[in-house]
């Protein structure tokens, strides 16, 4: 019985072993696979290497173009008027002089006088590794700017009668959006990152009543005293509007009649 025991242990442990023998060759030649068709997608270049482009990069890539398109749109528009006032035709003289009726109100002339400055900031940071008593753990998504704090600013101050606003250093009008992707601001093709700026050019008294009349911005202030989001107010004298250089073309979608 020993014998046959010891018989019947060795045909069950080599029945056991039987299968690895098989699975092993099997999972070599997965592998192999694998790492050769890396290689071939890969074609000699690190998978993980820097140079792979980024969606920063992209942007950046994007920014600098829109610099250099609206360095050469600055040159032409001032030759283009250097030449509409040279010009002698009395039909370009008029239509000249009705542009310059209603270039201002279009917000393409700089506009100065007094105003105030409003300026919204990310918390600072580490605030989301701190503890806050008595509210709640904030998430990412609490403790940046979000694209409608800078519309219910910029809305709010439009509201108190402002004669010109500028976001960042671009001079805003019926056309413009403010926009923001993630805690970047996008505006006119141009990418910005915290913290915001906005200058209104206005009473001074009735655009802090508005600001200060705003449900939503009362709603991103408790942010701002909760959880240390940035909130200033700087109220000026006298302060400078640029105009805005930016194209006024509109587009827009058409149907296809096909």
């Amino acid at each position: 019985m020993a014998g046959s025991d010891g018989a019947d242990g060795r045909t069950v442990r080599a029945a056991s072993r039987s299968p690895w023998r098989l699975v092993v060759p099997v999972v070599l030649a997965i592998a192999g696979l694998l790492f050769a068709i890396t290689g071939t997608t890969a074609r000699g270049t690190n998978l993980r290497s820097g140079e792979n482009t980024r969606l920063i990069d992209l942007i950046q890539a994007a920014q600098e173009r829109n610099d250099r398109s609206g360095a050469t749109s600055d040159r032409l528009r001032a030759q283009v008027e250097r030449l509409a006032v040279q010009a002698d035709d009395p039909q370009v003289q008029q239509v000249r002089k009705e542009g310059d009726a209603i270039a201002g109100a279009a917000g393409l002339t700089a506009l100065t006088g007094g105003g105030l400055t409003v300026t919204l900031d990310d918390a600072p940071t580490g605030a989301i590794d701190r503890t806050y008593p008595g509210l709640p753990q904030p998430t990412p998504d609490d403790l940046v700017v979000h694209q409608q704090d800078l519309q219910a600013v910029v809305n709010s101050l439009w509201a108190g009668g402002a004669t010109a606003i500028e976001l960042m250093d671009q001079r805003i009008v019926s056309t413009s959006a403010v926009r923001c992707v993630g805690n970047v601001l996008i505006l006119q093709d141009r990418v910005y990152s915290p913290p915001y700026a906005v200058t209104a050019i206005g009473d001074v008294s009735a655009l802090s009543n508005a600001l200060a009349a705003s449900n939503a911005i009362s709603n991103y202030r408790e942010y701002v005293d909760a959880y240390g989001l940035g909130w200033n107010v700087e109220r000026h004298a006298r302060i400078t509007v640029p105009a805005y250089t930016g194209s006024v073309d509109l587009r827009y979608a058409e149907v296809d009649e096909q």
